[in-house]
């Protein structure tokens, strides 16, 4: 691994702004011997500027999914409600009872550990850097695209309609077939049961976002342990694009979600999905449903995996808010009307960097 990427303490003290060529954050930490953080990772945001909150009072609400398939049209009603409750004040929930196997979810880490534990060169052959490449593999220093340099490095597959995975390691691309089809069973339930929550069809979202073409994308983000971890991001403060994003990881915390202007530590309950809204169910809700602002810290103690499968439009649909949400006198449409392709270019591109873009008015040069 040292052969791949030859770097000293020397080096790194000597190079302040750009780094020497570094194919993965993995291979940096693993072949050299510091104490402290390269400076060209430093993130030059203050963390600890905003507040952060652990107050019992605000716990992330959590849904039993099977009382939507198996129960009373009482308790399904009940857990609609609590649907609605959860994306229009949280913008996220914990999942249970969700029928995706524990030992398929611990399957799908280990294997992505053995992807990010490949020899450097060979995952060389998956890098990419267009947001639609169905295969790419990469570190969070890309000058050309990021402006932060982030401490992590990532895999991204697209897994549906069509399903790509690389070829190594052995019995990666079972897994994650097996594993983004489960995901994705979830989240057609919970998509039908958001659409009635809206007051809507219940097959409004699924029809109006084509979402049985809709693109999902299979992504793991690799956190190796970091010597100054206040110094350093994960993953900046965002937003997701697409309709719902599943999370899990390895058991080592670091999400951090946004909630009533203060961060609040995200610890995934034991075999628990975490979904996040995001902006295309805000603009299909025409917000009232607002997707939600998180961001990956970094540890020095131990090394941290989330897997992220983020479910969206079909690439060629036009989303917009629903007409039934989106009166032209008291709630006017909010949004502009985009296809799922164009936003994704634009937000490759940096032109919807910030949230607000997404506005009708501001969207309007597009």
């Amino acid at each position: 691994m040292a052969s791949a990427i030859s770097l000293d303490t020397k080096t790194l003290k000597a190079s302040p702004v750009h780094p020497p060529k570094i194919t993965s954050v993995k291979a940096l930490v693993e072949s050299t011997d510091f104490s402290s953080l390269p400076s060209f990772y430093t993130f030059t945001h203050n963390l600890h500027d905003e507040p952060i909150s652990d107050d019992p009072d605000y716990s992330i609400p959590i849904i039993d999914i099977s009382l939507l398939v198996s129960s009373t049209p009482e308790e399904q009603s009940q857990v609609i409600h609590q649907l609605n409750k959860a994306c229009s004040d949280w913008g996220c929930f914990m999942v249970i009872n969700h029928g995706v196997s524990e030992s398929l979810t611990k399957a799908m880490i280990a294997s992505f550990q053995e992807f990010f534990d490949l020899p450097e060169e060979e995952k060389k052959e998956f890098q990419g850097n267009h947001v639609m490449e169905p295969i790419r593999c990469g570190t969070g220093f890309n000058p050309s695209i990021n402006k932060e340099n982030l401490w992590r490095d990532f895999l991204k597959c697209v897994a549906h309609p069509e399903f790509h995975s690389p070829n190594k390691p052995a019995g990666f691309s079972e897994i994650a077939l097996e594993f983004s089809k489960r995901n994705r069973e979830v989240v057609t339930v919970l998509l039908k049961a958001i659409s009635k929550s809206l007051g809507l069809e219940e097959s409004y979202i699924d029809k109006a976002a084509n979402f049985e073409l809709g693109l999902q994308l299979l992504a793991a983000n690799y956190y190796p342990a970091c010597p100054e971890p206040e110094k350093a991001i994960g993953i900046p403060s965002h937003y997701d694009h697409g309709l719902l994003t599943i999370l899990v990881n390895n058991g080592v915390s670091g999400l951090q979600v946004k909630h009533k202007e203060k961060w609040f530590n995200v610890n995934i309950n034991p075999n628990a999905l975490f979904v996040q809204v995001a902006d295309h169910l805000e603009i299909l809700s025409n917000g009232k449903y607002k997707s939600i602002a998180h961001r990956a810290l970094v540890n020095n103690k131990a090394t941290r995996m989330s897997i992220a499968l983020a479910h969206g439009p079909s690439l060629d649909t036009v989303i917009r808010p629903a007409p039934e949400l989106a009166d032209n006198e008291s709630h006017p449409p909010a949004y502009v009307e985009m296809t799922y392709r164009k936003f994704l270019e634009l937000q490759q591109t940096g032109k919807l960097r910030s949230k607000f873009r997404l506005n009708s008015e501001q969207c309007k040069a597009f």
